[in-house]
């Protein structure tokens, strides 16, 4: 009975409970990475799709509206390819890793002005992009200048 106890005040221990704590969240790690893997495939699968219907068999006149839209779903797939990095830089260090976050952030952003319709978006929506990518292009010089040092 006696070892039972203290086996089990053993197993609830702060080193024990940090323990288990650090093996669901590597396990999270990993399950979040191969789904998106799937994502990433399946991100591709749909810019071939696209490609194949839109860019081989354009309509008159769409080649701009279809061009930004392929734009967009290549950009889907480096940001995907980016999450899947830091999820696996995660991995690898057990440390997120912020300056590939402000990187695909980024990204994100770049994708959004990139098929952004100038006619339906508002002035108020460009400057929120613009103050955003200020600001993570500050962070992120930030960061590398930090890192230089």
């Amino acid at each position: 009975m006696r070892r039972f106890i203290k086996n089990f005040l053993e197993l609830t221990s702060d080193k024990s409970f940090i323990h288990l704590i650090e093996i669901v969240e590597i396990i999270v790690a990993k399950l979040l990475s191969l789904l998106m893997v799937i994502v990433i495939f399946a991100t591709l699968g749909d810019l071939a799709t696209f490609i194949f219907k839109e860019i081989l068999s354009p309509e008159e006149g769409s080649f701009s509206k279809t061009l930004f839209q392929t734009f967009g779903l290549f950009l889907n797939v480096l940001i995907a390819l980016e999450i899947l990095e830091n999820i696996t830089g995660y991995l690898k260090k057990h440390v997120l890793q912020v300056e590939l976050v402000i990187v695909t952030s980024l990204i994100a952003i770049a994708r959004k002005i990139i098929i952004l319709d100038l006619k339906v978006t508002e002035g108020i929506e460009i400057i929120g992009l613009g103050i955003a990518i200020l600001a993570l292009s500050i962070s992120y010089w930030i960061i590398r200048s930090s890192h230089q040092k």
